[in-house]
Order: structure tokens, then C-alpha cells, then sequence
């Protein structure tokens, strides 16, 4: 887990558009060392060969993802050359903004392994991502359905803050908070329909630099109970998933959630109940731990881009084509070739 202080400095850069070029570069190299240590602390206490490690993929704290406009741009920070330098590794980074280079979202990129180990022949199944952003991923029974991605909205990103903010606590430990507020249900309803994101087409990506307090704060939601409101927003994530399932082209048998919000027993009874009929489980269910996946994904993706593979899919993008992603930063030990 990210330090106190360290986690705090990194949600004022995130939550502010003015923020200083000097302030980004002292983070990117201060959450490179962090990285950097946590990597060596994990190897030494699982007594790893560094030699057996063929590199590290390193996706990066999200700063900025901002994919439309005239300068489409994403942005994630940790210094690689620092993890490089420290570990002696080989490290892939920068995974996003090829993607965006040849017109695509830039996210999410975690449903091409979603497909390699989730998909099945029997059933149409939908993995959901729920960290501060969701995402789907659509896997089809049907071969020659291409795999379908795109993110929903806002997962814990909103509720997380809103704890931070009034109740001292980091997160909603198993929704304890949203489940004793009640639902706004009025304004709720005037978000679902006003707001565009939730009516976009895929592909579409967005980022907690846009579901952010300021978008809190313009939504009138702030002026309520703040336990109604932690309902109110969960409510609002369990809702956006379950539409943005709307947007397969082929009905879902079954739901895996992955991420920190497999964990909050309450999302997940709201997401179960506006989904039905569909049975919902954790990732645990098919072999994975809902917590590792992303970590997997990331390892995954370095590991294609080392063997000079796409990492990226264009039905889920909307890039131009396939392309192998991010840097490879060479470790120490590395033999270059000239």
C-alpha cells in the first residue's frame, strides 16, 4: 500500500488541473523509488532469483486520461528508469499511450487477458474491473465474436473519496456506510440521464481525473446526508456497470468481478440485484484472485511487448490497429546489442 503521505500527494496532483510540471516530476521520481523498493522488499522476502525475473510490467499511477479532443493525451507517473536502475530489472512501461497514437482509447487494456485465461466456449461472460474507474470486458461464447470493452464510470473512486473526506476512513470496508443511507433516488436518476458519458458509445475510456470531487461537487450531491450520499453512490456505479452491459452486442450468462470492489459486499449486492437473472461471482471462481488480476494483466502485457507482440485490441480501443505497447527500460545486468 501506498504510504500516507505519498497517497495524498498523489490525489491532490491527480484532483488538480493546475498542478505544477515541478511537483509532477519530484512524484514521478518519488513513486519510482517507492516502486523500486517494494519490488526488491517483495523479492528478498519470497527469496526470488532476480535471474528467473524476465522483466516487471509497470502500469503506473494515473495522473491525467483524457483520450478526446484535438490533443488526445494519457499520462502515468513512476519513474521506470528508476525501477530499472534500483532492481537491476528490465522494466515495460508506458503501456497506454501508443494506443492513443494511432487513435485509439488507451483503455482499458486488461481485456485481451481477460480473454486469454477467462474466456469460456459455453457460456457469454462479462468480467468487471471495479477499481476507482469499472470497466467491461464482453467475452462471447462464439469464436468469431470479437472481445468488447470500455469503461462504465466511476467505481470506488467517488465513494473513496467521499469517506476520506467526511468520515476519516479510507474506503467503505464491505459498503457498512452506504448500506445504512438511503438512495437519492431523484437525483440519482437526474445524473444517469444527464450526464454523457453513460450514453457514449464504446469504444470509451475515462478516469478518476474526470469522475473527480469537482464532478461531485457539480452534481448538487454534496448538499445531502453524506451516508445517503455513499448509497446514493454506490447505487450510481452498480447502475452504470449494469448499462454499460447494455452495450455488448450479445446477452452476458455470467458476471466475475475483479478489483477493490469485489470486496464491498454491499456493491456487490446492488450489482447482483440490478443484474438479475445473471449470477455474479468474484474472479476467485474461475482460479484468479480478484486482487491480482490487474497485477497479471500488466505482466501479461510486458511479456508480449518483450516478445515483440500487440498488446492492444482495436475492437475494444477503437485504435487503427494492433501495436506492441510501452518501453522496454533495459536493467543493469541487461546484455544490449549494439
Amino acid at each position: 500500500a501506498y504510504p500516507d503521505d505519498l497517497k495524498r500527494a498523489l490525489q491532490s496532483l491527480v484532483a488538480d488541473p493546475r498542478a505544477s510540471i515541478s511537483e509532477l516530476c519530484q512524484l514521478d521520481s518519488r513513486l519510482g523509488q517507492f516502486y523500486a523498493a517494494a519490488l526488491n522488499q517483495f523479492i528478498s522476502d519470497h527469496q526470488l532469483d532476480k535471474q528467473q525475473i524476465g522483466a516487471v510490467g509497470s502500469h503506473g499511477q494515473t495522473i491525467r486520461h483524457q483520450p478526446a479532443g484535438d490533443h488526445p493525451c494519457t499520462l502515468q507517473i513512476g519513474d521506470p528508469n528508476i525501477i530499472a536502475a534500483t532492481t537491476g530489472l528490465t522494466v515495460v512501461a508506458d503501456f497506454r499511450r501508443r494506443d492513443i497514437a494511432v487513435g485509439g482509447e488507451g483503455a482499458p487494456l486488461a481485456p485481451a487477458f481477460h480473454n486469454q485465461v477467462f474466456r469460456s466456449q459455453q457460456v457469454n461472460r462479462a468480467i468487471i474491473n471495479i477499481g476507482g474507474i469499472a470497466n467491461i470486458t464482453g467475452l462471447s461464447a462464439d469464436p468469431a465474436q470479437p472481445v468488447s470493452g470500455f469503461d462504465s464510470g466511476p467505481g470506488n473512486c467517488l465513494i473513496d473519496w467521499v469517506c476520506r473526506e467526511f468520515f476519516a476512513r479510507a474506503y467503505d470496508d464491505n459498503g457498512d456506510l452506504a448500506s445504512a443511507g438511503k438512495i437519492l433516488a431523484e437525483p440519482l436518476q437526474r445524473i444517469l440521464d444527464q450526464e454523457g458519458y453513460f450514453h457514449q458509445l464504446p469504444p470509451k475510456s475515462t478516469g478518476t481525473d474526470y469522475f473527480s470531487p469537482a464532478w461531485l461537487q457539480q452534481s448538487g450531491l454534496l448538499d445531502f446526508d453524506k451516508q445517503d450520499l455513499l448509497a446514493t453512490l454506490t447505487e450510481l456505479s452498480a447502475i452504470s456497470i449494469r448499462q454499460g452491459l447494455d452495450y455488448l452486442p450479445y446477452p452476458v450468462n455470467e458476471c466475475y468481478v475483479c478489483g477493490g470492489g469485489a470486496h464491498n459486499s454491499h456493491l456487490m449486492q446492488r450489482l447482483q440485484y440490478h443484474l438479475s437473472d445473471s449470477p455474479l461471482s468474484s474472479t476467485a471462481a474461475l482460479g484468479i484472485d480478484p486482487d491480482w488480476v490487474e497485477a497479471m494483466a500488466f505482466a501479461w502485457l510486458a511479456q508480449r511487448t518483450l516478445q515483440g507482440m500487440a498488446g492492444n485490441l482495436p475492437a475494444v480501443t477503437g485504435a487503427r490497429g494492433q501495436r506492441i505497447l510501452g518501453g522496454i527500460y533495459a536493467g543493469e545486468t541487461a546484455a544490449i546489442s549494439p
